[in-house]
This record gives structure tokens, C-alpha cells and sequence, in this order.
């Protein structure tokens, strides 16, 4: 389930110019906005069908694969030259997939790219995740577009190099502005925004021609853009859905300790109800502030679902679990309905869990409920201007 601590491929020392690397998986890297319309694009290739230790496709076979998509393939150097040959000084932060640099793509660098900032991950062949990961997340995010999912700039597959590029979020994870000690507490109405824009990624997945289940959501996997307009991302362990006259997919077991739903942990048998259950916990997470696992805390109030989810339905109790940090600032009626939305998801039994598209006409509606609350004013300095002389 969780991340583990490797030493790093021959692929990075190459690639650096380095005899070694070091890296370490505790978490997921934390890091134009106009999107076509949300429809996935024709002939997606199936994913499932590329167990461990199957055959790599040619980057030939690759490009085909991806062809009319909008995807570009870069070479290494083109990527070296994009992140200042992968300065330190644009060093995001480190995934499961391995290190994530900033950069910068333009015409100069690639005839027909568009001029943008640009995240590029690199692929930690010895890493958690590995080739099948690799492959998942450039098939699935080279074939679908939404505004809620982070867009699949290019990759890059040349000898043993792995990376991929995607549009640069430049507010980071939402793990990050939760959880991060000295990261200011998120106002209420935006973590509403961030909770129905993660709803709309899932349910566009979920409700696709070929449904999508996502299998790893979780706050690290949340992005905001400098709006806090939430997008998906890492899609490594991704799975196209059960076909028609079927109603699971069968897996090993993959993802986050205390996001992953019961039965999916019990008998390997995966449906969107399981993201749907993992959504709940994210959705708690916002609501009180709190990590899905804590071991720092008490006992008894470590495992978020178990300490929070009886709270969710009594209005009296409810209080006692929301963010403190919210200072009281949120609306009463928006935060019950909202907890009501995460006890339905949390459910047990997945057949009483909504369907993804249903959470989202019941979260929107909240954000126009204020009880009259004023939230704290947010200052942003203006771009600072020359002076003239």
C-alpha cells in the first residue's frame, strides 16, 4: 500500500550526468486553463492488458497509438533543455513515479508546441511504480480531456528514459495546503470548489464511452492551478471499468492506506463505487482538517473514518469534528449537507454509495450558502511596475 525507499535507476544516472541518485516515495509531487469540451477522444486502447513483465510498445508503436491525440514526444535533450538540464532550482518535489522538475516549453524548443509552463516527471525505473504505471498514465491521459483532469502535455520515450509532461499546477497538491504546517487554512468556499471540481474529474471518468476507475484518489493526487480549480493526476493505476455483462474488475490490491474502500481491501473486486469511497474520504479530510491515517494522534481518533463518520449524520456532533481551523467561518446548513454527502459515500454497503454525478449536483448548490458568514479577506499584491523617471 505504501510508498517504499529505493536507491535510483542507471536511467537517472545518465541522465543527470550522476554515477547515483538517491529518492525516496513518501508522497506524491505537489504540482491556458482553458479546456476543450469534455469528451474522451475515439479508440482508446484498453490498459488492462498490459500485466507485469509484459511487452513495452516501440516509441514507435506509441506514437501511432497516440496519434491525433495532440500529445507530443520529446527527446531528452529537448527535456534538458526545458528544466535547465533538471536544475535544482526547479526541483518540485518528488513521486511515486520519481523526481518532477519545473520547465518551460515554446516553439523554440518544439515546432507547434504552445509556450507554457510545463511539469516534467521523471520515471524511477527501480521506483514503486515502473513501465506498466508509466504506460497507463500516457495512454489514459493522452485519450481523455476534461478541465478536471491535468492535461497530458507530451512524454518522453527514448532508450531506457521514461518522463512525462504536464501542464504546470502552480498551487501544488491539496495534500500540501491541508496538511502542510506553516500552508494558511483553506476558506471554506474554496474547499467546496475543490471538492465539486475532484467530483467532476471522477464522474467524467466514471461516465465515459469506456469507464474509467481512477483507483488511487487521495489529496496528494488533487492538483489546484492558480485558480484552486482542482484536476486529477497520476494515473498510474488507473483501470478501464467492467465491461458490460460484467460487474467488477478482479486486481491485486494497489493504492493508499486509508482510502481504499473495505471490499476492494477484503476481496480485490473493484467498481467505481470504490472511488466513490475513497471521494468520501478525501471529502472528510476537507471538511475536518485532518489526514485519512494519523498515527500521531490518539488511538482511537487515527483512522479518520472510524473517528469522524458517526458524527456525520447528528447534527450535534457534527461540530465537534469540523476544521477548527475554519474558525466558525462556513456555513451550518452547507457543512451538514456536505458531511451527509461524505456519510453516504463512506457507506459500507458500495450499492448505497452515489454515483459521482449525483455528488456533484448535491455539493454545488452549497456554495450558495453563506448564513450570512464573512470569510477572511485574502490580500494579493499587484504586480509590482517600473518606475518612471
Amino acid at each position: 500500500m505504501g510508498k517504499k525507499t529505493t536507491s535510483s535507476s542507471s536511467s537517472w544516472g545518465s541522465l543527470f550526468g550522476l554515477g547515483c541518485f538517491t529518492s525516496s516515495h513518501d508522497g506524491s509531487a505537489s504540482n491556458d486553463n482553458s479546456a476543450p469540451a469534455p469528451a474522451p477522444l475515439p479508440g482508446r486502447p484498453s490498459c488492462n492488458n498490459n500485466k507485469d513483465g509484459g511487452v513495452m510498445p516501440s516509441p514507435e508503436g506509441l506514437r501511432q497509438s497516440l496519434a491525433g491525440s495532440g500529445v507530443e514526444a520529446f527527446t531528452v535533450e529537448e527535456l534538458r533543455t526545458a528544466t535547465r538540464d533538471f536544475s535544482v532550482s526547479n526541483f518540485v518535489g518528488e513521486g511515486g513515479f520519481g523526481p518532477v522538475y519545473k520547465g518551460y516549453v515554446d516553439e523554440r524548443l518544439k515546432a507547434g508546441v504552445r509556450a507554457q509552463a510545463v511539469a516534467v516527471k521523471l520515471l524511477d525505473l527501480e521506483g514503486s511504480q515502473g513501465h506498466k504505471e508509466w504506460l497507463a498514465e500516457v495512454m489514459f491521459l493522452g485519450q481523455l480531456r476534461h478541465p478536471h483532469l491535468v492535461k497530458l502535455i507530451g512524454y518522453c520515450y527514448e532508450d531506457e528514459h521514461r518522463l512525462l509532461v504536464y501542464e504546470f499546477m502552480a498551487r501544488g497538491s491539496l495534500e500540501k495546503h491541508l496538511f502542510k504546517k506553516y500552508s494558511a487554512s483553506l476558506p471554506w468556499s474554496t474547499r467546496l470548489k475543490i471538492a465539486i471540481g475532484a467530483a467532476r474529474g471522477l464522474a467524467f471518468l466514471h461516465e465515459a464511452a469506456k469507464p474509467v476507475i481512477y483507483r488511487d484518489f487521495k489529496t496528494s493526487n488533487i492538483l489546484l492551478n492558480s485558480d484552486y480549480e482542482a484536476k486529477l493526476s497520476d494515473f498510474g493505476l488507473a483501470k478501464d471499468g467492467p465491461q458490460e455483462d460484467e460487474t467488477h474488475v478482479s486486481t491485486r490490491v494497489m493504492g493508499t492506506q486509508g482510502y481504499a474502500a473495505p471490499e476492494y481491501i477484503m476481496t480485490g473486486h473493484l467498481t467505481t463505487k470504490s472511488d466513490v469511497y475513497s471521494y468520501g474520504v478525501v471529502l472528510l479530510e476537507l471538511l475536518t482538517g485532518r489526514k485519512a491515517v494519523d498515527k500521531k494522534r490518539p488511538p482511537r481518533e487515527q483512522n479518520l473514518v472510524e473517528w469522524a463518520r458517526p458524527c456525520l449524520h447528528d447534527s450535534r456532533r457534527l461540530g465537534r469534528v469540523i476544521d477548527k481551523s475554519l474558525n466558525g467561518q462556513y456555513s451550518t446548513r452547507a457543512a451538514q449537507k456536505a458531511a451527509a454527502i461524505a456519510y453516504q459515500c463512506l457507506s459500507v454497503s458500495p450499492k448505497s454509495r452515489p454515483r459521482m454525478s449525483a455528488v456533484v449536483e448535491a455539493l454545488v448548490p452549497l456554495l450558495a450558502m453563506d448564513d450570512g458568514i464573512v470569510e477572511p479577506f485574502v490580500y494579493t499584491a499587484p504586480p509590482e511596475s517600473k518606475q518612471i523617471n
